[in-house]
């Protein structure tokens, strides 16, 4: 026996809903956006550091000079210069001490020629202990008639006594003109007179030029010579020094002359003789009366 079956109806499968994949789509994107925001924010935080006191610390060096602020940005330069102290500080080792800088000496006149900064050349002469200061106790000398002979010497504008024997001109340089006593034997020093123009500067009154005059011809005795005033006055456009020269236990006679020749300088006349040749002193005393203008 046949059994009847029923039909089967075809049905169509059942439709996707496009809502639901639109929705995952969406979730998908955002949490692509999402993982590239947190991935960029750890960059940003291992790139820089979250206070400025995390910056690694590298070599130190010398700040650089300080310039001008105003307003606002002062407080962060003084915040700077701070941190680099720090640094510094923290960079030196515990053993090692810094020391400030000694002050700079105070500089004083000392004997010889030139002169100390800040100090004049009478100054100098004050402060030197080879010179004593020429006081009013020291008086004139007498002076002898002026000697006939004269050397000339037309760089200064002065005629000079030329002196008689045993005197004779030797080899002036580096004087104008020279004249010497015979060297003795074993001896070192030897009478001499000699003329040029003032080697030192020229000061306001004749007196002090003489005196830094006399001083200047330490140069030209024994090392360690001291001065003592024998005599001083002054003499027809300059001025006369007589004085005794002290080296150890030996000694010499000498004067200065200091005379307004006319030239862009005033001359000097200088004589000096040992006390082993005392027997020309006499002729100090010629040199100091017989000086004077040529003309």
């Amino acid at each position: 026996m046949r059994t009847a079956t029923k039909p089967r109806t075809l049905t169509s499968p059942p439709k996707r809903s496009r809502i639901g994949d639109i929705r995952m789509r969406a979730v998908y994107r955002g949490l692509a956006v999402v993982a590239a925001v947190a991935a960029a924010a750890v960059a940003v935080v291992v790139v820089l550091p979250s206070e400025p006191d995390e910056v690694v610390a590298g070599p130190v060096t010398a700040p650089p000079a300080a310039q001008p602020s105003s307003g606002p940005s002062a407080p962060a330069s003084a915040s700077a210069s701070a941190s680099a102290s720090s640094s510094v500080s923290a960079s030196v080792s515990p053993s090692e001490t810094v020391t400030p800088a000694a002050p700079a000496a105070q500089v004083t006149p000392t004997p010889g020629t030139s002169l100390a900064p800040g100090y004049t050349a009478m100054e100098a002469l004050y402060a030197d202990p080879r010179v004593p200061k020429l006081t009013a106790k020291v008086k004139r000398m007498r002076l002898p008639a002026p000697a006939r002979r004269v050397t000339k010497d037309r760089r200064s504008g002065l005629a000079v006594p030329k002196l008689p024997k045993p005197w004779k001109a030797y080899g002036p340089a580096p004087f104008t003109t020279r004249q010497v006593l015979p060297r003795l034997r074993g001896g070192a020093v030897r009478g001499m007179f000699v003329t040029c123009p003032l080697p030192i500067m020229e000061q306001k009154s004749p007196r002090d030029s003489a005196l830094l005059a006399a001083r200047w011809t330490l140069n030209h005795h024994p090392k360690g010579s001291r001065i003592t005033w024998l005599a001083s006055q002054p003499v027809k456009r300059g001025w006369l020094l007589v004085y005794r020269v002290t080296y150890g236990k030996r000694s010499s006679r000498a004067a200065v002359v200091v005379v307004d020749g006319g030239m862009s300088k005033p001359g000097l006349a200088f004589v000096s003789v040992p006390d082993a040749q005392r027997k020309q002193w006499s002729d100090i005393a010629r040199v100091a009366s017989g000086v004077r203008v040529l003309g």
